[in-house]
């Protein structure tokens, strides 16, 4: 059996543990995610099927839509205000988790770039990594 994918938020009062392997594991060069991230870009593990993962303690969330025109649901601590994950309404089954928010960062092997109309200079992408200008069809990130 793999090693399931556990983290939480930056105090501890928002935990998962996801006994899946995830469809994507992405960075995402649009706005949003560079203003909620505070830098670049964001870090993401798409997982296909959210019942796979195991909450503990509440969320809150708020509603984006993102540079795609997709609705997307961010969660965050309500006590430290680190990012968690985030959903997506019209796609229930996804849940993606930040990168950053893994107890072991090294589990995320990023394999593409999306919205790189959007990136700046100063944020170099991977050249192994494949790349995407805007979101490609049947692709869900940050």
């Amino acid at each position: 059996m793999s090693e399931n994918y556990t983290g939480g938020c930056a105090c501890g009062t928002i935990r998962f543990d996801i006994a899946a392997k995830p469809v994507a594991m992405n960075d995402c060069q649009c706005r949003d995610c560079q203003r909620r991230s505070g830098t670049g870009h964001g870090s993401y593990l798409t997982f296909a099927s959210r019942a796979a993962a195991k909450l503990t303690g509440e969320a809150k969330e708020w509603d984006v839509t993102g540079d795609g025109g997709t609705l997307k649901r961010h969660a965050f601590c309500p006590a430290c205000g680190s990012p968690v994950y985030l959903t997506f309404p019209q796609m229930p089954d996804l849940f993606i988790v930040h990168a950053a928010s893994l107890d072991d960062p090294a589990m995320y092997k990023p394999q593409f770039v999306l919205f790189t109309a959007s990136g700046h200079p100063w944020d170099a992408v991977g050249p192994a990594l494949q790349t995407f200008e805007r979101m490609p069809p049947r692709a869900a990130a940050g």
